[in-house]
Parts: C-alpha cells; sequence; structure tokens
C-alpha cells in the first residue's frame, strides 16, 4: 500500500469516524470469506457499516481528530480489526451476538465499544450492550414516566364523576317519597280548616227566622 493509499484509508476511516457517535472494535480474525460476507449482510440489514482496516491507520485517524477522547480505545488495536459504524448503539452487539449464535463460534471478538464518549473494553460486555437503552427508548420511557401521573389523575376524575352520578341518582330516589308526603298534606287539612264555616252560615238563617215570628203578632194586633 503506498502513502496515498494509506492517506486515502485515514482520510475515509475520519470522515466515518467524525459521522458516529458509536463505533465497535471487532476481532475477525479466523473468519472465512464466506463468514465476512454474511456479517457484512448482517450489517446492512440494520444500516451498521462495516470497515476493515489496519490498526495502524484506525489509531492515526483517530488521534488525527481527538487522541485524548479516544485513548481508551488504542489498546484493542490488535490482531485484525473490523470496524462497526451505527447510529443505534445496540445495532452492533445485536448482530455480533445473532451472528454467533448461527454460526456457533466466538468470533467476531468484541475488543471495544465506544458509545457516545463512553468506552466499553473486552468480549465480557457483549451482553450488556445488547440491552444498552437507546435514545428513542430512553425518551419513550420518560414520557411513560410523565404521562404515569395525569393518567392517574383523569382515572379519579372519572371516578369521581361516576361516584357523583350516583349520589346524585340517590338523592333523587331519596327525595321522592318526602315529595308524594307533601302532596297528599293539604289534601287532608283541607276538610279541617273548612268545619268553622259551617255554623256561620246557619246563623245568618237563624236570624232571618226571627223577624218573622216577631212580626206574626204584630198583625194580629
Amino acid at each position: 500500500m503506498t502513502k496515498q493509499e494509506k492517506n486515502d484509508v485515514i482520510e475515509v476511516l475520519k470522515g466515518k469516524f467524525s459521522q458516529y457517535n458509536n463505533f465497535y472494535i471487532t476481532d475477525t480474525e479466523s473468519l472465512t470469506v464466506a463468514q465476512v460476507t454474511t456479517l457484512r449482510s448482517h450489517c446492512y440489514d440494520r444500516q451498521v457499516e462495516m470497515k476493515v482496516a489496519k490498526n495502524t491507520l484506525i489509531r492515526k485517524a483517530l488521534e488525527s481528530l481527538d487522541a485524548e477522547k479516544y485513548s481508551g480505545v488504542y489498546d484493542s488495536l490488535h490482531n485484525v480489526t473490523a470496524l462497526l459504524f451505527s447510529e443505534n448503539p445496540k445495532d452492533p452487539a445485536m448482530i455480533l451476538s445473532s451472528f454467533r449464535k448461527e454460526s456457533k463460534g466466538e468470533k467476531p471478538e468484541l475488543k471495544a465499544a465506544f458509545i457516545n464518549g463512553d468506552v466499553f473494553v473486552g468480549d465480557n460486555q457483549l451482553i450488556a450492550l445488547t440491552k444498552i437503552k437507546t435514545k428513542n427508548e430512553l425518551i419513550g420511557e420518560v414520557i411513560g414516566l410523565l404521562q404515569a401521573p395525569i393518567q392517574r389523575v383523569l382515572g379519579a376524575l372519572q371516578n369521581k364523576d361516576a361516584a357523583a352520578e350516583v349520589v346524585a341518582e340517590v338523592a333523587v330516589e331519596q327525595a321522592a317519597p318526602a315529595a308524594s308526603v307533601e302532596e297528599v298534606a293539604p289534601v287532608v287539612e283541607a276538610p279541617v280548616a273548612e268545619a268553622p264555616a259551617a255554623p256561620e252560615a246557619a246563623a245568618p238563617e237563624a236570624a232571618a227566622e226571627t223577624p218573622t215570628a216577631e212580626a206574626t203578632p204584630e198583625a194580629e194586633a
């Protein structure tokens, strides 16, 4: 490889490291050509970019961008290296895990992973990386936590409205008999109020008859 070719590779790698906040450093040594092709296919399906490069060129690309920022991954640059770039931090871990199950092997081996500024070193980190939360998943959990109190309040209000309706129905049912008593009461009391009127009506008739009795002697005289 000429110096210009090496510089071209370095520039391509710099572009990928600048583009992605997440990349995995894997060991693909001992994989057959067919297996590498299958691995590339899995990466393509999940929109993960796979790049194979020499460790010295990878390190130069990283150092030229930010030597201190990527210092945690330098010790992992040994043997055959394949880089997996992804927007989703756990997609490469899912790919490696499923590929190893299908091939019943231990390769590709995870040497290190750079996830949003954090470095995970060693193949024993693979299982943990398959369970890492993505940005969208975290947002969904936060929204769920924010919505939970609102849903409880709405539920309480709905139960309160239902309870108010029951109370109103019971109040109507209890008020109905009292209204019936009030309607009957005037009918019962009416005869009692009219009873004294009968003697008063009879008195004028008696008074009218008295002068008539007294008029008879005057006529006889």
